[in-house]
């Protein structure tokens, strides 16, 4: 799914703040992305979902090249990948409905599947109640759950998170989890970057573990259900 052959990535002229990074995710795997804030987890997700290029080395995604891929095929790809971004981006002018339903729309789903399934997937988050609400009218952790949404409703190969429990509560930030974990159990590859050490314990997933800018996978720090 994703393979990163000693990548580096700098800003500008400036130091390199990823540097030798080389990893393989195998389809289907669950990985949380771990390290202290300016380790570079954000640029190391942007790299996953086509935000940036590297300054050197390789990024092989979905199969793809990345360095090679004409600008062309870049909206196909990046329609396998969902992406929950700490800015939530949702657009303040669309109720929450039809912020989660883009995705749906750009690939042509029915008005009427498009609505079912948007809706019940409000529900399962918790804002069912909240359909045609506009983002300007919600809390911080409401929005990120429609942005969680809209990331996760067309069932993407590969779901990036960067920090996606951060504004919600314990109960709700569980109940997203198990939601990633139900897609995962379908088949995508899921990557969620976090700094909350209950979750990391309690789900026991393996790990990407970034450290003045190089990365080690490191397996669970514990057993599920401890």
């Amino acid at each position: 799914m994703i393979r990163f052959d000693n990548v580096g990535l700098s800003y500008d002229d400036g130091p390199e703040i990823l540097r030798d990074i080389s990893f393989s995710l195998d389809t289907g795997s669950f990985h949380f992305l771990t390290g202290q804030s300016g380790a570079g987890k954000s640029s190391l997700l942007r790299l996953m979902y086509l935000g940036l290029r590297p300054t050197r080395g390789r990024v092989i995604l979905l199969g793809r090249e990345t360095s090679t891929l004409p600008r062309a095929a870049l909206p196909g790809l990046r329609r396998q990948i969902g992406v929950v971004f700490q800015s939530f981006r949702l657009l303040d002018h669309l109720s929450a409905l039809d912020n989660v339903a883009l995705p749906l729309r750009m690939d042509g789903v029915g008005e009427a599947q498009v609505r079912e399934q948007v809706i019940e997937l409000l529900h399962w988050v918790g804002l069912g109640e909240f359909i045609d609400a506009r983002p300007a009218t919600l809390s911080g952790g409401q929005q990120q759950r429609i942005a969680i949404a809209r990331a996760v409703i067309n069932r993407p190969r590969l779901l990036l998170a960067d920090e996606p429990t951060g504004d919600v509560d314990d109960a709700i930030g569980m109940r997203l989890l198990y939601l990633f974990e139900e897609l995962n159990k379908l088949g995508a590859t899921v990557v969620i970057a976090t700094h909350n050490e209950r979750m990391i314990d309690r789900f026991g997933y393996p790990r990407l573990q970034l450290d003045d800018g190089r990365l080690s996978v490191l397996p669970p720090r514990q057993a599920r259900g401890g």
